[in-house]
Order: structure tokens, then sequence, then C-alpha cells
């Protein structure tokens, strides 16, 4: 017991904080039968994630989703009110890293506008879900596209719609 506790601390495992949350939308819309999905770019290092961000203060989790959607790909949509799943990821701040643990919700875009906040600072795209596996980074978001499970989550919501 006390060698282990040792270790932990030499290894900095003793001091590890919990993940800090995250909430996120996941942008989607059915073509000729197909689902796909909108990602942005990072502003920092320009790689393909679903928008993100911290819990607004005093908002509530929808407030979140749909302000992330607004402000970093200038989303319209439906949320759909349960979360979709979650990952976690590691967010680089200034000189450290940061583990988060993101939920996100599935929404249905049903309007992109040209003109939103960070339009200068990121890009868009839609994808389906083998090429936006093939463009994510961060390995626990990317295993969620790979296999067809998003596809088969969003056609289920789809249909009981």
């Amino acid at each position: 017991m006390v060698l282990s506790n040792i270790l932990d601390l030499l290894t900095g495992r003793a001091f590890s904080l919990p993940p800090r949350i995250q909430f996120a939308a996941l942008p989607y819309r059915i073509r000729k039968k197909t689902v796909e999905y909108l990602l942005v770019t990072s502003r920092d290092t320009g790689r393909w994630i679903i928008p993100k961000g911290w819990p607004l203060s005093g908002g509530d989790v929808a407030e979140t989703v749909m302000t992330e959607a607004w402000e970093e790909a200038g989303i319209y949509g439906k949320l759909h009110g349960e979360p979709a799943g979650e990952y976690s990821y590691d967010k680089r701040m200034e000189n450290h890293s940061v583990r988060c643990r993101v939920v996100f919700y599935p929404v249905l875009v049903t309007k992109l506008a040209k003109d939103f906040p960070e339009r200068n600072e990121r890009q868009r795209e839609w994808l389906g879900a083998v090429e936006a596996a093939n463009r994510i980074q961060e390995p626990d978001l990317r295993e969620l596209f790979e296999g067809g499970r998003l596809d088969a989550l969003i056609k289920r919501i789809e249909h009981e719609e």
C-alpha cells in the first residue's frame, strides 16, 4: 500500500484532477438517406472537431449546446433532448493540458448562416461518418464515427420523430 502511494506521488497520479465537463453539438443532416455530419476546425491547431464548449454560467445544457453550435459553426437547428453519448480528450491550454469529458447532443441542422461569430477562425465541412473518422484526431471522438454507430443512432432518432 505504501509503495503504491509513493509511486502515485512520483508519477503525478496522486494529484490528477477529475475531467472537466464540456457540452457539444453533433450537427447532422440527412441527404439521400445518408447521414452527414458538420465538422469544424479548432481555432488553435486546425483539428477537425464538433462544436463544443464549457457550460455557460447560469445557462442550461441545451443553451450551452446551441450557443456553441451557433458561435463555432453558424448552426440553426433542432436539439434532441437526450445526450447521444460522450467522449474524452486532452484540451491543450497555454502550458499544460486538461482532461475533458464531452457530453454531446444530436442537432438536426435546419439552416447554416454565412455570417456567424467565429466564421473567420474556423472551417466547416459536411462529411459522412467514414470521412469524418478519417479527419478527426481525438481517438475517442474518432471511434464514435467508426463502425456506423452514430449513423444508426441518428436514423433511430429520425424514425422516432
